[in-house]
Formats: C-alpha cells, structure tokens, sequence
C-alpha cells in the first residue's frame, strides 16, 4: 500500500500541534488523524507510525500513543504485521455499516419531521440550494451533503441519538471517495433531499423517515457499485 506519510510528513491540512499548550493535547491528535482518515488523505491499509506522527504535529509520542488506540477502539486503525494500518472495511461490513445508517437517518428524519423549528427547516432548505449548485464537484458535494444531514440530526434534537449517529460517521470515513462520484447519483439525490425536507416541512414523520431509508440505501448501491462492480 501507498505510504505518504514518511520522512516526517503528514498529508497537508493536517496542521502542528506545537504550540498548543492545553492538556487536551491527545484530544488534538486524535482530531487530526480523524479529519485525515475522513479526507482521504490516510488511504486504507496505509500504515499509520507513531514516531512520524508525533514529530510532524510537534507533540511527545504519549498524546499519539492515546489517539492511536482510541482511533484503534473504533474500529478505523488495526493491527497489522509491522504495526497499525486505516482498516478496509469488507463488501459484508459496509452492508452491515449502511443497514444501521438507514435506520439511524430514518429516526433523525422522523423526529426533525417532529421537532425541527422553522428556522431549522430554513437552514435545511438553504444547503439543499447550496448542493444543487455544486453540481460537478464531487468533493464540494460531499462536505455539503454532511453539513445537510447534520442539519437533519440538529433538527431532531434527540442526543443520544445525534452521539450514536457521530460515532456511525467515524466508521463512515474509511469509505473511499464519495458516492457522488458516481454517474447520475448527485442529481438523483438533489430529488431525494427536496422530498425528505418537505416531508419534515409538513410533519409527515412516516413519509420521513421512509425518504430518509430510501435514500440511503441507494447510496449503499452506489457504493457498492463503485468499489465492488467491476464489469
């Protein structure tokens, strides 16, 4: 597998940790690494060493040390022979990782569809327009389409549901590229979004939450279609 990270150097973006003094320090690592993984710029199966981290963010081998196991406590570092590498997740694991997305943003549409305050809806409506605009670029459309579906946990202000949904979009990180990468899938959801918002516009919680599951699983098609379909 590719290495990028060596003779001390990080992907770009991942910026020193210096001359940052608070005590959260490991918290800090673990941010950066995390943010890396999501980007794309730790590829899976990359190695990830310990040393090369610590000198390029300008902290001990201690804070790296903790933010390595928690990264490897969530499942997105594992052991490999020669030391840590960003897990690949299998065609199994990535059905199993959709299949519990779906239900997670189908609850959040069906409460926002009960909670969201008028403004919220706004605000969803809003980045929708955003997303259509950015047709073309799948990296811009992927940060908006999460800053949408963020949108959508906010509105349904259930916490504990908003932590389990955070902790899903960690494992959701060693996916490769976006989905919207795929031919006709951006333009697919720009529909997709207009019906789940209105649904919650109108407090159609059932309609909702079905939108929502539905719309999920044909980025699950996607996705596999990407990494799987090779015809």
């Amino acid at each position: 597998m590719a290495e990028r990270a060596r003779s001390g150097d990080l992907p770009p973006g991942v910026a020193s940790l210096a001359a940052d003094n608070r005590p959260s320090r490991a918290n800090l690592v673990f941010q950066s690494l995390l943010t890396a993984i999501q980007d794309g710029r730790y590829a899976g199966g990359e190695r990830i060493r310990e040393e090369e981290i610590a000198r390029s963010l300008g902290v001990s081998r201690t804070p790296v040390r903790e933010a390595l196991f928690r990264l490897q406590s969530r499942g997105l570092l594992e052991i490999a022979p020669g030391g840590l590498i960003v897990a690949q997740l299998t065609r199994p694991q990535i059905i199993e990782l959709y299949a519990m997305r779906e239900i997670l943003e189908g609850s959040a549409a069906r409460f926002a569809a009960q909670h969201a305050a008028p403004s919220e809806i706004a605000s969803l409506r809003h980045i929708a327009r955003k997303f259509e605009q950015e047709l073309g670029d799948a990296a811009k459309l992927a940060r908006i389409n999460r800053e949408l579906h963020e949108g959508i946990y906010e509105a349904a202000h259930n916490r504990f549901l908003l932590r389990t949904l955070n902790e899903l979009h960690d494992s959701l990180a060693l996916l490769p590229s976006t989905t919207f990468a795929y031919a006709g899938r951006a333009e697919t959801a720009i529909g997709e979004h207009a019906g789940i918002i209105t649904a919650i516009e109108k407090r159609n919680a059932d309609r909702a939450e079905r939108l929502a599951r539905e719309h999920i699983r044909q980025a699950q098609e996607a996705r596999l279609a990407m990494m799987f379909d090779k015809s």
